[in-house]
């Protein structure tokens, strides 16, 4: 038997065959260009706390974390909504 030990059908007639038939998938495999899990971990922490001061009534600059916490510092010393419509 030329498959490997997760195969299903167990009927390849070589490795490699069996291989392509699982289809093999590579994701976040690109940490070069800084496009890997870690960073998009941190880009959906940013979006989740973009849509905490949302649902707080605050309009951030931005959805950067630079942005909506400084719209959380300003909200937090005036008392009042950043930006607020």
């Amino acid at each position: 038997m030329a498959c490997r030990t997760g195969c299903k059908t167990r009927d390849h007639s070589s490795y490699a065959e069996c291989l392509r038939a699982g289809l093999p998938r590579i994701a976040y495999a690109n940490s070069a260009n800084n496009m890997d899990y870690s960073a998009q971990k941190a880009w959906d922490r940013e979006l989740d706390s973009y849509r905490e001061a949302k649902a707080e009534g605050l309009q951030p600059a931005s959805t950067k974390q630079r942005d909506i916490d400084a719209a959380k510092r300003i909200s937090d010393a005036t008392g009042t909504p950043y930006r607020s419509a």
